[in-house]
């Protein structure tokens, strides 16, 4: 028997799943959906979205553009930390879902509506995050997840029952991949994708094309950096949304940023994606690249082992939690003096650094040269060398 709902606000893509969801929380719930959907760079036709939450049936359909608090306050903060999950994934769905779950919410409370909806599956790590967030700014807020209490348990049944609602999707049972998308990277999962021996097929992709087909001429560009956010682009400044949207059509252009990856989700098993990251994939190698003349090395290397937790809490969806907040302002401390340019070369699926420099470089050509100098007495490192050794000759010893 399910709960009495009056009101659910719905997290609506327009896609296959939450499409079907709104017509089924009408039903089983005989209560009233208001969809919300966020736009954040997905190259989705906002109006159509609407018209068809409508149509299936929504009491009111929010369309809100969130691009610029997403890549400001979500995408920058991550990138300051060069979060990166399992060597390979830039977290691109993972650091949407906490600004849709608070923006959610946030109209959760305006309509005084008594429960929250998502079409994330049982198996995915998207319900995890979305009602951690959930739950995390509104303790009391009720959560419908369908695909953990409905019958409907394939993408082929969901098309099925599309087919006898009349709802529009874009999804065939030719392609029936699962996509997620906005401004920082478009993902692909399920069909012929579950398979981790078959490749991803050429036509699946949208930002980048293929490095074979990318420009035989390489192309340069010059990154500046100001307290370790992006800020100007070949010396032009833009907001950080434009930003990255200008760094996706520079890399999708060259072929770069495509991961094919078998990563491991929070719930416990082995899942198989393909994502398309370009602007981020240069994002990050240039951010890197002004850190190295810019941060302390103990700094560096301290950070660094910080960066594998980041990326865990917010890949499994504890953006508000309290370590996250602690690990954030400790990595903002150290991006202080994270100021300069970075010079780039794209090729061909390749992202080279030519360049770099910074009125904060602790690099000194005076100390590091080859060449004869006045500041440095190589003599010295004669006792740092016997001094870190006398441990190990002391070991040796107690052997013998």
């Amino acid at each position: 028997m399910t709960a009495k709902i009056n009101k659910v606000v719905l997290a609506y893509s327009g896609g296959l799943d939450t499409s079907v969801i709104l017509k089924w929380l009408i039903e089983t719930y005989q209560c009233e959906v208001v969809t919300f959907s966020a736009a954040i760079g997905q190259a989705d036709d906002l109006e159509q979205i609407k018209n068809n939450a409508y149509k299936t049936g929504a009491a009111k359909a929010y369309i809100e553009d969130l691009t610029e608090e997403f890549v400001s306050a979500y995408v920058f903060p991550a990138f300051r930390a060069n979060a990166i999950y399992e060597g390979q994934y830039l977290l691109g769905t993972s650091l949407a879902r906490p600004l849709i779950a608070k923006r959610q919410i946030e109209i959760a409370h305006h309509e005084k509506a008594d429960a929250v909806s998502h079409g994330a599956t049982g198996k995915g790590n998207d319900q995890v995050r979305f009602e951690l967030g959930y739950l995390s700014l509104d303790p009391g807020i009720k959560v419908i997840a369908p695909w953990r209490e409905w019958d409907l348990n394939s993408r082929t049944a969901l098309m099925d029952f599309a087919g006898k609602h009349g709802i529009d999707v874009q999804a065939t049972h030719d392609k029936p991949y699962s996509t997620d998308s906005n401004l920082l990277h478009i993902s692909y999962e399920g069909g012929m994708l579950e398979d981790p021996w078959t490749e991803a097929p050429e036509d699946i992709f949208t930002l980048t094309v293929s490095p074979r087909q990318a420009p035989d001429k390489s192309e340069i560009i010059e990154l500046t950096f100001q307290n370790g956010n992006p800020v100007k682009l070949n010396g032009n400044e833009l907001t950080p949304a434009n930003m990255l949207k200008a760094l996706n059509a520079h890399g999708g252009k060259h072929g770069i940023g495509r991961v094919d990856m078998v990563e491991n989700r929070f719930v416990g098993m082995k899942s198989r994606g393909i994502y398309e990251t370009p602007g981020g994939t240069i994002l990050r190698s240039a951010h890197i690249a002004m850190e190295s003349i810019t941060m302390d090395r103990e700094v560096v290397h301290l950070r660094d082992s910080l960066i594998p937790k980041y990326a865990q809490l917010v890949y499994n969806g504890f953006w508000f939690a309290p370590e996250m907040k602690l690990l954030q302002n400790m990595i903002d401390m150290t991006q202080q003096n994270v100021s300069g340019t970075v010079r780039l070369e794209l090729y061909k699926g390749n992202c080279r650094i030519l360049g770099r420099k910074s009125d904060h470089s602790l690099y000194r050509k005076d100390f590091a040269t080859f060449e004869d100098d006045q500041v440095y007495n190589q003599k010295d490192a004669e006792g740092f060398i016997r001094l870190n050794a006398l441990r190990l000759r002391i070991q040796k010893l107690v052997e013998k």
